[in-house]
């Protein structure tokens, strides 16, 4: 099943587009990127994904961009591939759409990929796919907060690593308060909204596929 994302951006169109097409920009707020880097003919392209300190999965893409809809829309539109023996994602497309409105840019993006391991990978993707959405559309509310309210992506992180380790320290106080206690102790850091200034994957929603979005 394809994933679709979808966000809204208050803030010009050609700086969510400028956000996202630059290599520089776009490492600094998606979560499944550590580098990406341009090579050879124009629109291609090289990512890396840091898992773990000196093991590195990295692939290629090609984009194409189309920034002259006549309703004021662009539309980017990628492949890409990744033959390394740890990935479990071989090859696949997408596309990022940007759409005006009166409140600021609706960004959403649609992919799919043919998962490699054979008959293990797809049921390792059943688990790899959904954390991928989630990641996706972490990620998205982290360039939100960026452009909307000017959070640089790495101060978001930061109060996203500081505000999980707080939950956990409440969580596990919560042990010495007896069951009762720790139950209503433990709803509570599930539950409580993350701050304004905290990417959230919530706030982003799976968009419904459309047959008239690029693919």
């Amino acid at each position: 099943m394809a994933l679709h994302i979808e966000t809204l951006i208050r803030a010009p169109i050609d700086r969510v587009w400028r956000h996202t097409r630059d290599p520089a920009r776009h490492t600094r707020w998606d979560l499944r990127f550590t580098r990406i880097e341009p090579y050879g003919p124009a629109g291609s392209f090289r990512y890396a994904t840091r898992l773990l300190p000196g093991l590195t999965i990295a692939g290629t893409g090609q984009t194409a961009g189309d920034r002259h809809r006549p309703d004021g829309s662009a539309v980017s539109a990628l492949r890409f591939a990744c033959d390394h023996p740890l990935s479990l994602i071989r090859i696949g497309s997408g596309f990022w759409r940007y759409q005006p409105t009166s409140d600021g840019v609706r960004f959403w993006t649609g992919y799919d990929y043919t998962p490699g391991w054979g008959r293990f990978g797809r049921y390792a993707d059943r688990v790899f796919r959904p954390i991928l959405g989630w990641a996706t559309a972490w990620s998205f509310d982290r360039l939100r907060l960026w452009l909307e309210r000017g959070v640089p992506p790495e101060r978001s992180r930061n109060q996203a690593v500081g505000e999980v380790s707080v939950r956990l320290i409440v969580a596990g106080a919560g042990l010495a308060a007896g069951l009762p206690a720790a139950l209503l102790i433990w709803a509570a850091v599930l539950l409580l909204p993350p701050l304004p200034t905290t990417p959230a994957a919530r706030r982003c929603r799976p968009r419904a596929h459309r047959r008239r979005d690029p693919r």
